[in-house]
């Protein structure tokens, strides 16, 4: 038979039961547009995680006290960030910062509690690339003489004053009295913290009322912010601060209490956490696969049970063995490329739908159409073939004589 006959015959053989063909390539659907959605929802996520640590500030560097060794918590000093902003080369600035414990705030008739206030550089703004909306973010010489200065987190600012300007206004800071002089751009959350919600301060006035217990032995301070010149800097920036950071403390170059990092660093360990979820996603696409061949496999061998007689008269009429096992193959093939096809546009839909409405970002891979689709070709190939075998192994004379 002509390759074209045995494709009408094996569509002619499809089409005789629409609604059994439909529920056949079910299975298909489903596993092909997991795939798809698995995929752009692991893309995304990863995506929205570069973002986030991205907008943390550009070519950044993040020294902070290494974890898990006695003491770290306490080996980063205020001192070590002004050593790296004068001998460290190829950077454009140097932020510290510390966090004391959430604190209550008044202004007018409000009050607000567990605020949190973060003390800074007042490089701040440039080296995190978080600029002032308005008014002005405190000077080094007002850090240097700790005065009694604020700038309100977007947030913040709306709560308590709402419309009103906000820029020369009087907040205290639990029994601290400080004149407002900037509200910072709003930014919102990013890596589960809120920075509209916080208020910033010069950080030599939060060691000064705030963490006085601390300064035994030297201000401590939680991270140090480096802002390479550009990329191309940071291997050579990061080398130059581990170096000195550990003749400073007296550690070796290998094991200090202290850990230099970069932002892909930070991407890179928040994506470890994103894999078990991917291959979860991955497991359960390869199974609605396997379930959806099994299903094309038992539906053909019902098939080439009730087509017995169909089967004898065409070997009767000159049909070859390899013509009826074609005929069969294609068959599963083709419930297995119109389940894939279908599956693509559902994937690609429900990527598209779950980004708007199911909270998280995606992102549609496009490697994954061809891949999803591939898959699908080769499930309907490899289940297809033992009913396909088995219908090109009947008798003629037994077939024309089945009831």
């Amino acid at each position: 038979m002509k390759p074209k006959k045995i494709l009408r015959s094996a569509w002619e053989g499809l089409t005789l039961n629409k609604g059994r063909s439909f529920l056949t390539t079910l299975g298909v659907i489903i596993g092909v547009a997991s795939v798809i959605i698995m995929l752009a929802i692991s893309a995304g996520t990863e995506m929205a995680i570069a973002e986030e640590i991205n907008s943390l500030g550009a070519s950044l560097v993040i020294v902070s006290p290494a974890r898990g060794m006695p003491g770290s918590a306490k080996n980063l000093l205020y001192d070590d960030a002004m050593a790296i902003r004068e001998q460290v080369v190829g950077i454009v600035g140097v932020s510290a910062e510390q966090a004391p414990p959430a604190q209550n705030i008044k202004a007018n008739d409000k009050t607000m509690e567990s605020i949190s206030v973060i003390g800074t550089s007042a490089e701040f703004p440039a080296v995190r690339d978080y600029l002032v909306a308005y008014g002005r973010y405190f000077s080094e010489s007002e850090d240097d003489r700790k005065a009694k200065v604020a700038v309100l987190g977007a947030g913040i600012a709306t709560d308590l004053f709402g419309e009103s300007d906000p820029i020369g206004q009087v907040i205290t800071v639990e029994t601290t009295k400080l004149t407002i002089i900037g509200v910072m751009e709003a930014k919102g959350m990013v890596s589960d913290i809120d920075y509209d919600g916080r208020i910033y301060l010069p950080i030599n006035l939060v060691f000064q009322k705030f963490v006085p217990s601390m300064n035994i032995g030297g201000e401590r301070i939680r991270t140090i912010y480096v802002k390479a010149e550009n990329p191309e800097q940071i291997p050579s920036v990061i080398a130059q601060v581990t170096d000195l950071l550990a003749k400073r403390h007296d550690v070796e170059g290998t094991t200090p209490d202290f850990s230099v990092q970069t932002q892909q660093d930070i991407i890179s360990t928040r994506e470890a956490t994103t894999e078990a979820f991917r291959n979860l996603l991955a497991w359960v696409a390869g199974v609605s696969l396997v379930v959806g061949g099994i299903g094309i496999m038992n539906i053909m061998l019902v098939s080439v049970t009730e087509r017995t007689r169909e089967i004898g008269l065409r070997q009767a009429l000159g049909a070859r063995p390899s013509d009826v096992l074609l005929q069969f193959l294609l068959e599963a093939v083709i419930l297995s490329l119109v389940g894939g096809l279908v599956g693509i546009v559902i994937g690609l839909a429900g990527s598209y739908i779950f980004g708007i409405f199911g909270g998280m970002k995606t992102a549609i891979v496009p490697l994954s159409i061809p891949l999803a689709f591939g898959a699908a070709a080769l499930v309907g190939i490899f289940f297809g073939y033992y009913p396909a075998v088995q219908a090109a192994k009947l008798d003629p004379i037994v077939a024309l004589r089945h009831e």
